[in-house]
């Protein structure tokens, strides 16, 4: 579509609905949710935090999803590259984009999430999912990429080439939010078995100490595990030789 802001103008929105492995998944978890309030309901102190707080993440997940279903898109013109989140939007001149990339999705989700996703990077190495351009969306996402890229040329004052400062930037920036990753990952993991220690304690009449066990303990376990990778992976970076142009 040509307009104003350049001839080319593409819109990628949501155009299919949500697997319903994944939708089966939300099922899941906010029924397991709607048991532990129903549990909780009777006891006044966990009634003040824990039900309060399950009832808010169910709420915030739900709204998030239907946003992002119908709300978030990315739109491409002569101008730049937008990116409408489920809130926020953002938006990129094309001398500001550095790359716009199609990327394995995390491992481990299986059919619960795209398989591939497209990310815009600027030239400080920061990167911004771009909604919808996805294999959920797209029959092959990196094909549409790549012409996207060809028809943006005319528009950007630099070409489509690697730079080896700014893939130093987006390898020292990849380190710590994979550290931070696996430190939310290890979170999930403890809280899991915080969640054990809690049932044992109930069980052999022991006194429960939820809020230390369920918020303070994972809490620290992030904090931990997010300062001990980070610490790891940067100091990889830091010993790969460097790259040369």
């Amino acid at each position: 579509m040509a307009g104003d802001e350049g001839e080319i103008e593409r819109v990628y929105r949501r155009r299919h609905r949500l697997p319903w492995r994944y939708l089966g998944l939300m099922g899941l978890v906010f029924g397991n949710a709607v048991i532990q309030v129903s549990r909780t309901s009777g006891n006044p102190y966990l009634h003040g935090w824990v039900s309060w707080g399950l009832v808010l993440f169910m709420v915030a997940t739900l709204v998030r999803v239907v946003l992002e279903q119908f709300r978030a898109y990315t739109r491409v013109t002569g101008v730049g590259v937008t990116a409408q989140g489920p809130v926020r939007s953002r938006t990129w001149a094309w001398h500001e984009v550095y790359d716009i990339r199609v990327e394995p999705g995390p491992r481990g989700s299986g059919q619960l999430a795209p398989q591939w996703l497209t990310y815009v990077y600027d030239f400080d190495g920061r990167r911004r999912l771009l909604p919808h351009l996805d294999d959920w969306q797209l029959d092959d996402p990196y094909a549409e990429v790549s012409e996207l890229c060809l028809a943006a040329a005319p528009y950007r004052s630099l070409a489509w080439e690697r730079r080896p400062q700014v893939e130093e930037r987006l390898l020292w920036r990849a380190a710590r939010r994979r550290a931070w990753t696996w430190a939310a990952r290890g979170m999930l993991g403890v809280l899991f078995a915080m969640f054990v220690v809690d049932f044992w304690q109930v069980v052999v009449g022991r006194p429960e100490h939820q809020f230390l066990l369920l918020v303070v303990v994972p809490l620290a376990s992030f904090a931990v595990f997010g300062a001990v990778l980070q610490w790891y992976w940067t100091n990889r970076v830091a010993a790969r030789p460097p790259a040369h142009p």
